[in-house]
């Protein structure tokens, strides 16, 4: 096992980026002692760990070493993915065909390490290149849904969007589509690690083709030498808005609402300092709407993210600036979309109080589930499907239930989600919504990941059919309640930075292996353990019918009361998760189901997690 300065010296050896080189040569000159210093060794950790590729890929600061998002972990880990998906190629008996990769880019960036999402996908490329491909960069700053779309629609090995979505500032991500669109999960994940690690050597010198390339993209008269094709890239996003106009998800609201001279309810958007901005207004326009109101201070992208604390719309405050800038306008909706555009919040303003409120992630997809089965669904020539991840609200399989359309439960995150869509489509059903309670939606079957952009304009159709019978979003809501049921939810998160205490959690509901008939009052009907081995009390054979997972294990407890309560970690963020729902009982008052539900919360909570004693920090949410 290496010590982390000679990790650290072989790393200098590989970096291609000047910066990062410099910043680990000076740490390592002034490391004195027989051991790296704190920094040194926090960077580069003696028992040979790096940066973890799973969940969609990598995620992490940006900053030297195998932990961080740098320029040798892009080339190691585009390496490794392209081999394997050469690998793949010909064992399935195309070995003579030549691959294709498409890549695209957020507006990431760290300029004191001269590291961005640009670079990055730059280098990747290069990698692509030299292995052989035929490789597509997106010209420009993209919304993540198109490189999940031209993936599928160049008939691509692989996709590769460098974003960090809504991640903190420092971040930077790289996430992996396979040929079927779908971000990669098992095997792919742990088959592509695998092969990163046996290309950690640069094949070639990637700085020196790096300055090359940008040298000659800056004298190139349409400075897209090297860089991206615009042309094409114009074409794929034509395509993609096309397929939307295309497949039945525009229902014309806006002109029905014009000619009944209905006065529509005014939008406002924001993109939040993210790349949405000019994809959001062409939404707009193939769904035929009237602009939105763009909130111009996080219009444009930014990689300082300066109005917001955290880039995420689902967090506290997020949305403050675009609720004061819809009240200047006189806007009583607001729509946004996270830094990379593939999620989607809403929020609305409450006519008596002048309130705003934010609907959950939960309410969202309710309430879109419901609209695309009214307006396309129920009049589809295939069986009708949809998904939800297992922690969403169980309200969309009521619904589901209710009307006659199937509806399929998922594990956690669109990874399962998209591919349990593209199993359906083989199996001859029209999967026509897919959600996740992290405000994730895709709408249609144009693509099969998250896409805030399609997602932005249902809503908006959604939002002029009932303002145009006189009612509000969250009137529409209640509506759903009123029939399907209520279904009320807490959910929310604590951050956790010390793996090892999820395992400790998960280990104490495990209780030995007995699990838990009660947790202080409230009686346990069934236990779903998604661990490994794994269990599920509800089963003949006690094992659970979703996946398992030794890394990311989910506990679900269900009680009698009807309350639902789910704990994970997030596979992307240091955080510890819980989502906690219950079913109204018929008859049974809102306020009575709400106070029921709140104070089995905090006591559960309490009971089961301990934060003070496991050092969880609670979130802001």
């Amino acid at each position: 096992m290496q010590t982390s300065i000679e990790r650290a010296k072989l790393w200098v050896e590989r970096d291609p980026n000047e910066k990062t080189r410099e910043y680990v040569n000076s740490l390592i000159k002034s490391d004195t002692g027989e051991s790296s210093s704190g920094h040194l060794a926090s960077l580069f950790p003696s028992d040979g760990s790096r940066i973890g590729f799973g969940t969609a890929g990598l995620r992490a600061a940006m900053k030297a070493g195998p932990l961080g998002m740098n320029d040798l972990v892009i080339i190691q880990t585009t390496q490794g993915l392209a081999r394997y998906c050469e690998r793949f190629s010909q064992g399935n008996g195309n070995g003579d065909k030549k691959l294709i990769a498409v890549i695209g880019y957020d507006h990431r960036e760290n300029p004191e390490l001269n590291l961005s999402s640009k670079s990055f996908a730059l280098l990747a490329k290069m990698v692509l290149l030299e292995a052989g491909f035929e490789c597509v960069l997106l010209d420009g700053y993209v919304a993540t849904p198109l490189v999940a779309y031209a993936t599928t629609k160049l008939n691509a090995a692989t996709g590769i969007m460098v974003t960090a979505s809504h991640n903190p500032m420092a971040d930077a991500g790289f996430k992996v589509y396979w040929s079927d669109g779908c971000q990669i999960r098992p095997p792919f994940d742990e088959l592509i690690a695998d092969s990163i690690l046996e290309n950690l050597q640069p094949w070639t010198d990637y700085g020196a083709k790096l300055k090359e390339t940008i040298a000659m993209a800056s004298s190139c008269v349409d400075s897209c030498y090297g860089l991206g094709n615009a042309d094409q890239t114009l074409s794929i996003t034509n395509d993609y808005f096309n397929s939307v106009r295309n497949s039945g998800l525009v229902t014309n609201q806006n002109a029905a609402s014009t000619k009944a001279g209905i006065i529509k309810p005014k939008i406002a958007y924001t993109a939040m300092h993210g790349v949405g901005h000019v994809f959001a207004v062409k939404s707009f326009e193939i769904f035929n709407l009237d602009p939105f109101y763009s909130v111009p201070e996080q219009q444009e992208p930014d990689y300082t993210f300066p109005t917001v604390s955290f880039p995420n719309p689902e967090e506290k405050g997020a949305l403050t600036l675009a609720t004061k800038f819809a009240d200047e306008h006189g806007c009583v909706i607001v729509l946004a979309n996270d830094p990379d555009a593939d999620r989607l919040a809403v929020a609305e303003k409450c006519r008596k109080t002048k309130e705003w409120s934010t609907f959950t992630g939960d309410q969202i997809g309710t309430m879109l589930g419901h609209w695309i089965w009214e307006s396309i669904g129920k009049d589809c020539e295939k069986p009708v499907a949809m998904c939800a991840s297992t922690v969403s609200s169980k309200m969309l399989g009521a619904i589901a239930k209710a009307e006659g359309f199937t509806f399929v439960e998922t594990l956690t995150g669109f990874k399962w989600i998209g591919s349990q869509a593209v199993k359906l489509g083989l199996e001859g059903y029209r999967t026509l919504f897919l959600y996740e309670e992290a405000i994730g939606f895709c709408c249609g079957d144009v693509v099969a990941d998250k896409d805030g952009l399609t997602a932005m304009g249902v809503m908006a159709e959604l939002a002029l059919n009932v303002y145009r019978g006189g009612l509000s979003l969250t009137d529409h809501m209640e509506s759903l309640y009123a029939k399907y049921g209520i279904f009320e939810s807490r959910n929310g998160y604590y951050f956790c930075y010390e793996p090892s205490t999820v395992h400790k959690i998960i280990d104490n509901m495990r209780n030995g292996g007995t699990y838990m008939d009660s947790v202080g009052p409230y009686e346990v009907e069934s236990i779903r353990d998604l661990g490994e081995p794994g269990y599920d009390s509800t089963s003949d054979d006690k094992k659970p019918s979703l996946p398992t997972s030794k890394s990311s294990p989910m506990i679900t407890l269900k009680f009698t009361n009807g309350v639902v309560a789910q704990f994970r970690a997030s596979g992307t963020e240091p955080k510890f998760k819980y989502y906690i729902e219950i079913q109204g009982k018929p008859g049974v008052r809102r306020d009575v189901i709400v106070k029921e539900l709140e104070t089995m919360t905090a006591f559960i909570l309490e009971e089961l997690l301990r934060p003070s004693e496991n050092d969880l920090v609670p979130s802001k949410l």
